[in-house]
């Protein structure tokens, strides 16, 4: 009999996080656990209940107070978890800071920074090594992660760059932001296209390193493009919606990846939308995009 399946989900009291927590309790079996973890103690709390009493769910649910922000919390989140179960089999990384087109961008940059990216550092660190064999480790990003988004001039900070690379990169780009020289350097304005670009080489960075011995046992680490989701945080940054998923549906796409039986090696480390792989040389710097943000 197999052991029961450990999954966590941060950022999930609601939109695509609380829709991926709901996919994974319907679609896990009885004896397995999700965790659904949040900031918020008393959000935290309703939304394991309420997941919890949906029809569909199967899977125990449990809520855990997590703040990604704080990398200690993190650590001792990861450590309990393998020292009550042996390690943990789903880890999806979602948190997200919501900024309105109308704030600075520079003003928001170390809360978006943070959550975004020293969150993302953090799980990759900690979680990482108590990913059992089998395991499915994905950071959801979105296609604004691809190197081709960045100014030239700063593609040697995240191609082929560890982990300690991709951090110093982003701690130079929030030095940038705040003395006012990011634009010189080529930083764009817009705080979302470094720090998904930033995601995406961060667990670039972890895969290269594990990739022999993962695809031996078949865990996957990869980041996760979920395509446009309807939600509160993106709504204010389109006019059209008429292309946007429900959070349930762009979840399909993610479930689909983590249950997958079998792990495509061509999808190991890279930057997934619906199953397939994104180029990470493609994309241009968003320069319209800029002209329309507050610095």
């Amino acid at each position: 009999m197999n052991a029961p399946r450990i999954a966590l989900v941060t950022g999930a009291n609601q939109g695509l996080g609380r829709a991926l927590v709901e996919g994974l309790a319907a679609r896990m079996d009885s004896d397995d656990l999700v965790l659904l973890t949040g900031r918020s103690r008393p959000r935290v709390t309703d939304a394991a209940h309420e997941v919890g009493r949906l029809p569909g769910t199967r899977a125990q649910v449990e809520g855990r107070v997590l703040d990604v922000t704080d990398t200690d919390a993190v650590a001792r989140l990861a450590g309990d978890l393998r020292a009550r179960y042996g390690g943990v089999d789903v880890v999806l990384s979602n948190a997200v800071a919501r900024v309105l087109p109308e704030e600075s961008q520079a003003g928001r940059a170390d809360e978006f920074i943070d959550v975004s990216n020293t969150a993302t550092h953090a799980i990759l660190r900690s979680f990482g090594p108590v990913l059992r064999p089998g395991g499915r480790l994905l950071v959801v990003a979105s296609s604004l992660g691809t190197l081709g988004h960045l100014d030239p001039r700063l593609h040697h900070l995240f191609d082929g760059a560890s982990l300690d690379q991709v951090e110093c990169a982003v701690e130079s780009w929030r030095r940038a932001v705040h003395d006012r020289t990011a634009q010189e350097a080529g930083w764009p304005v817009w705080l979302n296209v470094p720090s998904k670009v930033a995601q995406v080489a961060a667990v670039r960075a972890v895969a290269a390193e594990r990739r022999e011995s993962d695809l031996a046992d078949g865990t996957l680490i990869a980041a996760v493009c979920p395509g446009m989701v309807d939600t509160a945080t993106s709504r204010p940054w389109f006019s059209d919606y008429s292309q946007a998923q429900s959070p349930a549906r762009a979840a399909e796409a993610v479930l689909d990846l983590v249950l997958a039986e079998h792990v495509d090696p061509a999808l190991y480390g890279e930057l997934v939308r619906f199953g397939q792989a994104l180029d990470w040389y493609d994309g241009t710097p968003p320069v319209e995009q800029d002209r329309m943000l507050t610095p």
